[in-house]
Parts: structure tokens; C-alpha cells; sequence
């Protein structure tokens, strides 16, 4: 009998390195993790609303992770967040949101692009942010994202996403957009399996080059 996973925040993100001096150090940087994670869980949207969260929850935090200092000020939040390796952040949330997800056996992903509402910078002449999300239906989480480049699409961003998630045994469903040879391929050598949507004019082109007897 194999033993359970056991998902933990604390756990998946130690490898994050903490980039403060040793002085300003008076919160450990995974009890700040841990907040903000169930800030957010939980809808807060900025780091005010974060504190607040952790202010209103502070008797379960300090139990759980024995808070010396009480609950960080919302600019220990910001700054903190602006300072670590965003990269590696996004890595060990993806391992854990996985880690969830195998425990309750997700078996469909659905990859799917989205622009995020009001984020036109129009005073930088900069387009809004597209984002490509792999969405774990059975569990109902997002099991992690990848920023369309500006001068790119979602074509060269489901590889990247793809490759950091566990898909064997799944299923991964992908719009129009995905559908090329090399993402199936992708997700066949990632020993998942795949349902890509055409959309009429593909199909269309499809028919027109099929001879019938």
C-alpha cells in the first residue's frame, strides 16, 4: 500500500530562496507564503486585503505556525512578493496545485486562454495581459498559467505550460488554437491524452481536401 501525498504549503515552497537581510527578517518567508495563499483562496485581491485576512484568522495562524511577530504589516506582504523569484514561485504553486489535484484523481485539464480584465496599460502603450491557464475540472483548480508573450500566442505558450504539469492518466482538452501536431505529440510523450476542439473553418478546410468515394 502506498502512502498518501500530503500536500503542504510549507513544504512546497522551502526551496524558495528568501532574499531579505537576516535584519529584516521578522516573519519567516513560508508563514508569509502561507497567509497570502489563504488570503487568496479565500478572495482577498490586494496585499490591505491580506493583512486584513490574516488579522481576522490570527488565533488559527499563530496555532498552526506560531507566529512570533503577529501578522505581517500589507507592505511586508508587497515587498516581499516583488523581491523573490517570481519564477520559481510559479514552479512550487504548480508541484502543489498538482499535489491537490492527485489526491482527489482530476482526470480532464482544460487548457484555455484568457485576457485579464483591466490590464490595458494604455499610458505605457501596453496591450493587456493574455494568460493561458490549465484549469483541473474534477478538482475545480487552476493548476498553473503561462504569460503570452506580446509578440507571440497561445501556440508557443501550451508547450511551456504543459511541461510543468503531471498529465499522465488525464485527459487534456485544448481549443482550436492548440490544434497542432506538435502539442499532441507534447501531451502523448507526457503519457496523457488529448481532445482538441476544431472550429467550423478548420473543419471546413478538413472536408475539402478529403476525396470521397
Amino acid at each position: 500500500m502506498t502512502d498518501k501525498l500530503t500536500p503542504s504549503i510549507i513544504h512546497h515552497f522551502s526551496s524558495i530562496e528568501d532574499p531579505r537581510l537576516d535584519r529584516q527578517k521578522k516573519h519567516k518567508l513560508q508563514d508569509i507564503f502561507f497567509i497570502t495563499l489563504c488570503a487568496v483562496i479565500c478572495d482577498a485581491d490586494n496585499w490591505v486585503a491580506i493583512e486584513e485576512f490574516g488579522k481576522a484568522k490570527v488565533d488559527w495562524f499563530t496555532e498552526l505556525l506560531g507566529l512570533q511577530h503577529g501578522i505581517p504589516a500589507h507592505d511586508t506582504f508587497g515587498d516581499v512578493f516583488a523581491a523573490i523569484d517570481s519564477k520559481r514561485f510559479t514552479e512550487c504553486f504548480t508541484n502543489w496545485v498538482s499535489d491537490l489535484a492527485n489526491l482527489t484523481a482530476g482526470k480532464v485539464i482544460a487548457i484555455d486562454g484568457k485576457c485579464l480584465r483591466r490590464s490595458i496599460d494604455r499610458a505605457s502603450k501596453k496591450s493587456a495581459i493574455h494568460m493561458v491557464s490549465a484549469w483541473a475540472q474534477r478538482n475545480s483548480l487552476v493548476l498553473g498559467q503561462v504569460k503570452v508573450d506580446d509578440k507571440s500566442n497561445e501556440i508557443t505558450a501550451i508547450p511551456k505550460l504543459l511541461s510543468r504539469l503531471d498529465i499522465a492518466g488525464t485527459v487534456v482538452t485544448i481549443d482550436a488554437m492548440g490544434y497542432q501536431k506538435k502539442i499532441a505529440h507534447q501531451i502523448v510523450q507526457q503519457d496523457g491524452d488529448y481532445d482538441i476542439s476544431l472550429n467550423y473553418y478548420i473543419i471546413h478546410a478538413i472536408k475539402k481536401s478529403l476525396v470521397f468515394y
